[in-house]
């Protein structure tokens, strides 16, 4: 066996990697799937954006995170965070007003970086379009290793103020020595990067923890024809959703006829610690009704 590439950690790999270990060390995962038919859904999308310019169209993603919001209100119990002592058996749940959503994104360079989509709860569609391409615009203006070492030294700070004395050394350790050190800017590249205006660059609030995750899956790869079975939770987080990639298939109506039709496969994991089944219920119920009738869309343009 011989080695042919050694490459360690960028920074961004080692947040990922530290917090989906995390996750599936500490979280007992609920993972389900859900298939809607939506045909009738995606013509009602191609119907609004045939009034709209190329820049202001209304994409697949979009449309789905307004989708997903409407199941929030009617399931706010998924919009929270938790907090559970094992040794104590004591926990609290904190659900939020706000729908603060963590979106990961692939920027040109290949890398991902999770973006906080935040105040998603009251936004149309327009605005959050705006808001999803403007914070594109800012990452593209963004060094990567920068906002993450900011927010790295931030979640250091933060587990200091609560007695977590040697996590935070050991961090300084793995992040500020030997081979594995990230490297940041420094001198003048450092102060020309600072100068830029907070409005045309990412900062720590935009990646900061967000109330729930939505992963646009099926955008890397649209040909996927398959489903994602299982997705980490990133705690205090007790809800992720992954969407899929539209696929053509086989439908019966209620007629016992087969006819074309498309589904769009979402995959839902919850903490089991926080939420049952039945706590999902009227999420999946409200999805049923706005795939059943799609022309709601019309209202949130």
């Amino acid at each position: 066996m011989s080695l042919v590439d050694q490459q360690y950690f960028s920074i961004a790999r080692k947040i990922v990697s530290n917090m989906t270990s995390e996750s599936w060390e500490s979280i007992p995962h609920v993972c389900i799937t859900y298939e809607p038919e939506v045909t009738a859904f995606l013509n009602v999308l191609a119907d609004i954006n045939t009034t709209k310019t190329h820049g202001g169209r209304i994409t697949l993603n979009t449309a789905m995170l307004r989708v997903i919001v409407e199941g929030l209100k009617a399931c706010p119990k998924m919009n929270s965070h938790i907090s559970f002592n094992r040794r104590l058996v004591r926990g609290h749940i904190d659900t939020f007003d706000n729908i603060d959503i963590s979106m990961p994104v692939m920027l040109e360079t290949g890398e991902m970086m999770t973006i906080n989509m935040h105040g998603f709860e009251n936004k149309s569609l327009s605005q959050m379009r705006d808001a999803i391409k403007n914070s594109m615009e800012r990452a593209h203006n963004s060094d990567l290793n920068e906002v993450m070492f900011e927010v790295s030294m931030d979640n250091t700070l933060q587990g200091l103020k609560k007695g977590k004395i040697m996590q935070a050394v050991f961090r300084l350790i793995g992040s500020k020595t030997g081979s594995h050190k990230v490297k940041t800017l420094s001198g003048a590249e450092r102060k020309a990067y600072y100068s830029k205006p907070e409005s045309e660059r990412l900062t720590k609030h935009d990646i900061e923890q967000g109330t729930i995750t939505v992963s646009n899956l099926g955008s890397v790869y649209r040909e996927w024809d398959g489903e994602c079975t299982i997705l980490e939770i990133i705690p205090p987080q007790i809800t992720a959703i992954g969407i899929g990639a539209v696929k053509n298939v086989p439908i019966c109506d209620h007629d016992g006829n087969i006819c074309p039709g498309k589904k769009l496969p979402l995959t839902i994991a919850f903490d089991h610690r926080a939420l049952d089944m039945g706590d999902i219920a009227p999420f999946l119920k409200r999805l049923d009704e706005i795939f059943k009738k799609p022309e709601v869309m019309e209202e949130w343009v």
